[in-house]
């Protein structure tokens, strides 16, 4: 059977060293790896994507190259497997008489059109911005990059 005195000299100890060095605060540097820290192989890459929204139709597909490391020739669409069609300007069409559904659709549509340009400039998806009102294809279009990068390392 412990002693009395094992238990207080084990609580003692404890409380020492809490309040000793280790009283400071400790910096644990977070490990983040982006884009342009990763190399990735040169040739042609594709991924496809619901991102979060697993409960609807849409999927995100998108290609691109890789030339010398850097990204290239990036094509980004949504299909809506439902409809069989593919998400444009024109499906707003789907909500007419609903306008806060017709200007997300606007909205998203302008981020399609965006987000691959984005990635061209920037080099890298974690600089890609979403676009106020687009969070949706932006969330998507994150996605599918992400699934084609898988390939890419």
């Amino acid at each position: 059977m412990k002693k009395p005195a094992d238990f207080i000299f084990v609580a003692l100890l404890t409380v020492l060293l809490s309040t000793s060095v280790f009283s400071q605060d400790l910096k644990i540097p977070e490990k983040t790896v982006q884009d342009s820290s990763v190399r990735y192989k040169d040739g042609t890459f594709g991924g496809m994507s619901r991102a979060k929204y697993i409960y609807e139709p849409f999927w995100g597909s998108v290609s691109f190259s890789i030339k010398n490391g850097e990204f290239a020739d990036i094509n980004f669409v949504i299909r809506d497997s439902s409809l069989h069609e593919t998400f444009d300007g024109k499906y707003e069409n789907h909500f007419a008489g609903n306008e806060e559904y017709i200007q997300q659709s606007r909205n998203d549509w302008k981020g399609v059109q965006t987000y691959p340009k984005k990635l061209s400039e920037n080099q890298d998806i974690n600089k890609v911005d979403a676009i106020s009102g687009a969070t949706w294809s932006y969330n998507i279009f994150r996605a599918s990059v992400n699934e084609a990068l898988k390939n890419a390392k």
